[in-house]
């Protein structure tokens, strides 16, 4: 069977990368009919190229464009299998709602949890990409679920999960949290207060099959949005044009090299890396600002941009950001790892 799922992944990546959705339907209803089990389907391949699509675009191996025709070939995939017999399980598990955390846009990881529940018996309302809690809690009021399955990909999405996670638990519905925002081991899910916390969409049916978790209340949590949090994103605005603006200035040939390489402005770099630090300053986590920093350097090194052209973004920031210790030691641990990249010390 091993065999047999590389070379279901292959097929399926070479029709997704070349943007052919009926090859990668017919690619996906084949392996079906060669006897592969939908869950097996769902996870070991159709997952498996979409996570390869990630990686691909990482390493500069797929252009931007080419990444998201996978993706959108990887959804109708999915949409064609969740219209196959064999998709619906045996009904009677209860009611899921699975939602992505509102500006969360990356919803093919909740699609895929929809059908894996879907599969394994669940009543499954899947409301898609960046849902706001106001909305969310309406649907919860309306529907009743048994639990709530929210998504996030981007660790900038914490406070906006934090609101959802607290707003679903008031209106007594049970919140399994997963997704990569929320830390490889589900760190920030358990600082957010999230009643269950799962690494993927088999781990958290797995989960669900032992009955929803019971929900938490909020009182006694920490406050977590404290002083500097607020400072930098009542500022991010002015942080992102003057950093930009600064660089430009005194790296001028960094916004040449961008422009040469198709890579839009910098300023789109210093916008991620304030949003970033605004996400480690929610949850007090040097570590999320550090591994953000780390994932970027690899990501410009890439591209052909040395990760050296980190260090006065970092700078810079360092710089406005005088009054805010917590702020200056993460931009700290991120100049050590952005000269650690550079020396090839990683």
């Amino acid at each position: 069977m091993t065999h047999d799922v590389e070379e279901r992944v292959e097929t399926l990546w070479a029709a997704a990368t070349a943007g052919d959705e009926y090859a990668a339907a017919d690619a996906a209803l084949a392996a079906l009919d060669a006897g592969m089990p939908m869950e097996t389907l769902l996870l070991d391949v159709v997952a498996a190229v979409q996570s390869r699509v990630g990686r691909e675009w990482a390493a500069d191996r797929i252009t931007v464009a080419q990444e998201h025709t996978a993706t959108a070939v990887n959804e109708r995939v999915l949409a064609t299998l969740a219209h196959q017999p064999s998709a619906r399980g045996k009904p009677g598990r209860g009611r899921v709602t699975v939602a992505c955390v509102h500006g969360e846009w990356h919803a093919f990881p909740a699609r895929l949890l929809a059908e894996v529940l879907r599969l394994r018996g669940w009543h499954v309302d899947y409301l898609g990409a960046q849902v706001p809690a106001p909305h969310l809690v309406a649907h919860l009021h309306r529907t009743n679920p048994d639990a709530v399955a929210l998504s996030g990909s981007l660790a900038p999405r914490l406070p906006a999960a934090h609101a959802a996670i607290t707003s679903c638990q008031a209106a007594g519905t049970p919140v399994l949290a997963g997704g990569a925002a929320f830390g490889p081991d589900g760190r920030y899910a358990r600082l957010l207060g999230a009643d269950a916390w799962a690494p993927d969409a088999c781990a958290a049916a797995d989960l669900l099959a032992g009955g929803p978790p019971p929900c938490r209340s909020a009182e006694g949590r920490p406050h977590l949005a404290g002083p500097e949090y607020a400072t930098v994103t009542e500022s991010a605005p002015d942080l992102v044009r003057g950093v930009a603006e600064e660089l430009t200035r005194r790296v001028p040939e960094l916004a040449a090299a961008y422009a040469e390489r198709r890579l839009g402005h910098p300023a789109e770099n210093v916008a991620s890396i304030v949003d970033y630090l605004r996400a480690a300053l929610y949850v007090d986590d040097p570590e999320l600002f550090s591994s953000f920093m780390g994932w970027m350097a690899e990501v410009l090194t890439a591209r052909g941009i040395p990760a050296r052209a980190l260090l006065p973004v970092l700078e810079a920031l360092a710089e406005r950001l005088s009054g805010s210790p917590r702020a200056l030691v993460m931009l700290a641990g991120a100049r050590d790892v952005a000269r650690r990249h550079r020396t090839g010390d990683h």
